[in-house]
């Protein structure tokens, strides 16, 4: 199976879900455009509480169609956009991918992958007892975040389902995601 976009969301407002949209475009520098979270610097709330002068690593949040499937065994029922990512995608492992990785979307669009995202309460106002689904413990005992990535926009263009995603690894080490 190649890496494919599954479905894209976005909402011009603060809102924990997103609704699935035909396509999206992405702005380069900036994110998602029409989304609250597009810009040059923060604009989830929490960040912004501690320094909005900070810049946002958070432009663009990618979540795996295979997790919606994993949580589905446990009970839940997950889908696109319903934790308020802005790209679905399938058949690729988006957590192993390092710091730094350049995803190409379709025909133009070029994002950077910036870390893992935070996992926050509002996962489990959205569906009680599902943080602990995205939130948890790997073999050895480390914390592993499974509610997708973030990342900055290097090229615009349009990314709708359908479209191919081809990975670019960094030059490098292979430096682990983070959350951001």
């Amino acid at each position: 199976m190649s890496a494919a976009v599954t479905k894209v969301s976005s909402n011009g407002e603060y809102s924990f879900t997103k609704p699935n949209r035909d396509s999206i475009t992405l702005l380069a520098g900036l994110g998602v455009e029409g989304d609250v979270h597009a810009g040059v610097t923060v604009k989830h709330r929490s960040r912004i509480a501690q320094d909005p002068t900070q810049p946002n690593l958070r432009q663009v949040h990618l979540i795996h169609q295979e997790l919606f499937e994993e949580v589905r065994a446990a009970g839940f029922e997950v889908g696109p956009g319903d934790l308020g990512e802005n790209i679905t995608t399938s058949g690729i492992d988006l957590l192993a991918l390092p710091t730094g990785t350049v995803l190409r979307l379709g025909e133009e669009a070029v994002v950077e992958i910036t870390g893992l995202r935070n996992p926050c309460l509002q996962i489990d106002t959205f569906q009680d007892g599902l943080l602990k689904q995205v939130v948890g413990r790997d073999e050895a005992g480390d914390i592993v975040h499974k509610a997708g990535i973030m990342s900055i926009v290097r090229a615009g263009g349009v990314v709708k389902p359908g479209d191919t995603i081809a990975v670019e690894l960094p030059d490098g080490p292979h430096r682990p995601l983070e959350r951001v």
